[in-house]
């Protein structure tokens, strides 16, 4: 995006103006998170701070997307350093063997049950992201969420809508129910809820740091409650949790650099796509918007179909993203592609889920943080231990009980992850910060983000507002933004379409104008968020 060439927007056309800022931004998709943020920012904090800052407090008032029992994936680039990688992810309990699942007769790990919870990462995560790089401690940066959970929060209007949408997914657990469907229905719009129980367990890791969440009062809680229910956790399995950080990955895509995080994330399908449309010319005016949306079903069942094959745990894929980027084996998928009709529909084999917050933010010194943090399922597994405050994920829901497939659950391995952060680099500096939740979309969306910004000069918010396309189950989900005579041309080609029945995805993104000085900021239209600065 080169700010002399933006296309300008259409005000007599519904939509929202770009966020502009000359020093320092953040987005998020919760108004009251970008606010915890920018104080943080405001106040001399740093990017990572306003980042956990942020996501902490949409633990407590987004709880169905994510929280302290989910993980956290996250690039940070502190200006003039190279970027890093961070790996929150958790890992299943020591004892989860296929021949345990095997014996249960299973042939998929449930996403509602005990059985699809792995060991949170956020936490561990975070904190090792506040001690490396953070300024401002773990006090001041959780005080927001702290408060949130005593003083009560404000139901926001898509949080209400999935709330009451996915509230059944509580009802096995009556701990849950007590807790989120408060009279046995989900709260409404406007309606206030508080959490005192979170609230004093995050004051813990405020003050201790991971062990008061890895070790003691909360953890036996945790612990408790999952054996309860028929889970294989232990006290030892908590203890001995850790992130990690790691080197990002990269492709290029006109001359831009992408940068993902490494398996056993998704992001490595987001690059592969990223190389195979390389190889067309998606701003040509010879192109119909049939072309382009049949082109990113094409190059999405191309990559995703290598994602489910070989996306596994670091210490046990058997192909390496090397391989996998090659121009060898990137030639062989994009030479595939017919642009006449479709090719095979194929089925993914692994949980849809759309429960992700997202944050980025830009800091005075020019560092970035991406982050992204999960509970995977909207309500993650819906078992929820009500002394630590603590709501469960289902990542394990990832694995595959298929022996040799290198994404097979076993003993401390990591599962296959949907989420995602990504950024972009130009001459080796970051020139936007950006993730688009919506579990499997989010490896297109990151492609279809950074095409609308490149391939067609819309600035980050344009670009986050155009209608989506997703192949997924055998068919093209399409917005109802998109013409009808588009859903018929893609049809003649042999495609099946069906009209998206909620939003796809939800972007945040910062692009950063090293020209001027300028900080673009986006924040999605399909959820509650802003992006804001100053």
């Amino acid at each position: 995006m080169i700010s002399d060439t933006i296309i300008e927007r259409d005000f007599m056309k519904p939509g929202k103006s770009v966020a502009l800022a000359g020093n320092a931004m953040i987005a998020t998709s919760h108004p009251q998170a970008t606010m915890a943020g920018l104080k943080v920012l405001e106040a001399g904090g740093n990017a990572v701070d306003a980042a956990i800052a942020a996501v902490a407090l949409q633990g407590v008032i987004d709880p169905h997307m994510t929280g302290i029992g989910g993980d956290c994936f996250a690039l940070y680039a502190k200006a003039g350093a190279a970027p890093v990688a961070i790996n929150g992810s958790g890992r299943a309990p020591a004892a989860a063997t296929l021949n345990h699942f095997a014996s249960l007769g299973l042939d998929k790990i449930p996403d509602g049950s005990v059985h699809a919870v792995t060991i949170p990462g956020a936490v561990d995560a975070w904190c090792q992201l506040s001690e490396r790089y953070g300024k401002i401690g773990l006090e001041a940066i959780l005080q927001p969420a702290i408060d949130a959970t005593r003083n009560s929060f404000v139901i926001t209007p898509r949080v209400a809508l999935d709330w009451a949408r996915y509230a059944d997914r509580l009802r096995p657990y009556p701990a849950s129910v007590k807790q989120y469907l408060p009279g046995d229905k989900a709260p409404a719009i406007g309606d206030r809820l508080d959490n005192p129980a979170l609230g004093e367990t995050l004051k813990r890791i405020a003050k201790e740091g991971r062990t008061a969440f890895y070790e003691g009062e909360v953890a036996q809680d945790m612990v408790s409650m999952l054996q309860s229910f028929g889970g294989l956790h232990t006290l030892e399995d908590f203890a001995s949790y850790k992130a990690f950080e790691t080197k990002p990955i990269s492709a290029s895509y006109r001359g831009y650099d992408i940068l993902e995080c490494p398996p056993n994330g998704q992001g490595l399908a987001a690059l592969v796509m990223a190389r195979i449309l390389d190889g067309f010319d998606l701003s040509s005016n010879e192109l119909s918007d049939a072309d382009r949306i049949h082109l990113f079903a094409e190059a999405t069942k191309a990559a995703y179909r290598q994602r489910d094959l070989y996306i596994a745990d670091p210490q046990h894929m058997q192909h390496s993203v090397e391989e996998l980027l090659s121009d060898a084996f990137i030639k062989s998928l994009r030479n595939k592609i017919d642009m006449t009709k479709a090719s095979a529909a194929e089925d993914f084999d692994v949980p849809v889920h759309r429960d992700t917050v997202y944050v980025t933010v830009v800091d005075a010194d020019g560092s970035a943080i991406s982050l992204i943090n999960s509970i995977f399922f909207a309500f993650g597994s819906g078992v929820y231990a009500p002394k630590a405050g603590v709501l469960l994920q289902n990542r394990g829901s990832g694995f595959s009980l298929k022996p040799g497939h290198p994404n097979a659950i076993g003993p401390g391995k990591l599962p296959f992850h949907t989420i995602i952060p990504a950024m972009v680099l130009r001459d080796g500096k970051p020139v936007m910060s950006y993730g688009v939740m919506g579990g499997q979309y989010q490896a297109l969306g990151h492609i279809h983000i950074l095409s609308q910004i490149v391939d067609h000069g819309l600035d980050v918010q344009m670009a986050s507002d155009q209608p989506r396309s997703f192949f997924t189950d055998g068919a093209i989900s399409l917005e109802p933004t998109i013409s009808p005579d588009v859903q018929a041309e893609l049809e003649k080609r042999g495609h099946k379409t069906r009209w998206a029945d909620e939003p796809l995805g939800g972007c945040q993104a910062i692009w950063i104008d090293r020209e001027r000085g300028i900080l673009w900021g986006a924040s999605d239209h399909r959820k509650d968020g802003v992006a804001l600065g100053y």
